[in-house]
C-alpha cells in the first residue's frame, strides 16, 4: 500500500517511522510520501489560505496548491482520496478494514477555518476521528493510518492479532495475562493455565461479552449473537444479579 499525505506540517509525521509501522516501512510492506502543499504556491509569501468570499471568520485553504500537489501524485488502480473533515464519516475499525484493501490512500489535512469547497471535488470520501474539533487533520490522519496499516499482511508479528482485536469481532477484547501467575495478590484465572483450549475459548468469549456489556453495551445491539453467546450472556446477568443481592 502507498500512503500519500498532503499537509502544511510534514515533520509531524515522523512518528510513522517508529515502532511497528517504521519496521514495516523498512521492509517495504507499505510506503509513505509526505507532501508539503505549500511547495505548490506561486507567490512570494507562499500563501495557502485566503479570506472567504461573502465575509466570515477565519481563513480558508485555497484550491490551487492542493490541486497541483494532487496532480504531481501517481494514481494507483484502487486509490482513495480522503479529506479530513468534521463532517466526514466517523472512522472506526470497519473503515480501517475497508481502507486496508486499497492500493493507495491519499490524506488531505486541513488547517485554519476550513477548505475552499472546490477542493472536495478531488476526494472520494471525507473522514472524521470523532465529534470534536482539533487544530488540523494531521493527528487524525496519523491515527487512521496506524489503524489501517497495522492490518496489512506481515505488519504485525502475529497474524492472528488483528482478528482478536477489540472491535474486529464486534466485541471488546477479553482480558489477557502473562507471567507471573500471581502479582500483589492478583492471580491469573486458573482456566488460562490448565491447557484446555476448549475451556479457554469459552472463557474468553464470555469475558469479551462481559466487558462489552459493562463498557459498550451499544455494540451488542448489532453483534450477530449465536446460541453460545446468548447462553453466556444469561450466565453473566445471573452472576451480576447474585452479586448485587449479596451486597
Amino acid at each position: 500500500m502507498r500512503v500519500d499525505i498532503l499537509t502544511l506540517f510534514p515533520d509531524m509525521f515522523a512518528t510513522l517511522h517508529q515502532s511497528l509501522l517504521g519496521k514495516a516501512l523498512d521492509r517495504d510492506l507499505w510506503s509513505l510520501n509526505v507532501v508539503n502543499f505549500r511547495d505548490y504556491t506561486h507567490d512570494k509569501h507562499q500563501h495557502v489560505d485566503d479570506t472567504p468570499y461573502g465575509g466570515g471568520a477565519g481563513m480558508l485553504l485555497k484550491p490551487g496548491p492542493i490541486y497541483e500537489a494532487m496532480d504531481a501524485l501517481p494514481k494507483l488502480p484502487q486509490r482513495r482520496v480522503i479529506l479530513l473533515d468534521p463532517a466526514g464519516r466517523q472512522f472506526n475499525q470497519q473503515v480501517a478494514d475497508e481502507w486496508s484493501q486499497s492500493d493507495q490512500l491519499v490524506f488531505i489535512c486541513g488547517h485554519y477555518e476550513g477548505y475552499d469547497e472546490r477542493i472536495r471535488a478531488l476526494v472520494t470520501e471525507e473522514a472524521s476521528l470523532g465529534d470534536f474539533v482539533i487544530t488540523g487533520g494531521e493527528l487524525a490522519a496519523m491515527t487512521m493510518i496506524d489503524a489501517t496499516v497495522r492490518l496489512l499482511p506481515g505488519v504485525l508479528g502475529n497474524e492472528d492479532s488483528p482478528i482478536t482485536d477489540s472491535f474486529a469481532t464486534g466485541l471488546l477484547e477479553y482480558p489477557q495475562y502473562t507471567r507471573p501467575p500471581e502479582y500483589r495478590g492478583m492471580a491469573v484465572p486458573e482456566v488460562l493455565m490448565n491447557g484446555d483450549h476448549g475451556k479457554i475459548g469459552r472463557w474468553r468469549y464470555k469475558e469479551a461479552l462481559r466487558r462489552t456489556l459493562e463498557r459498550r453495551p451499544d455494540l451488542l445491539k448489532t453483534y450477530p449473537m449465536d446460541d453460545l453467546g446468548r447462553e453466556l450472556l444469561r450466565e453473566i446477568r445471573d452472576e451480576d444479579s447474585q452479586q448485587h443481592s449479596e451486597k
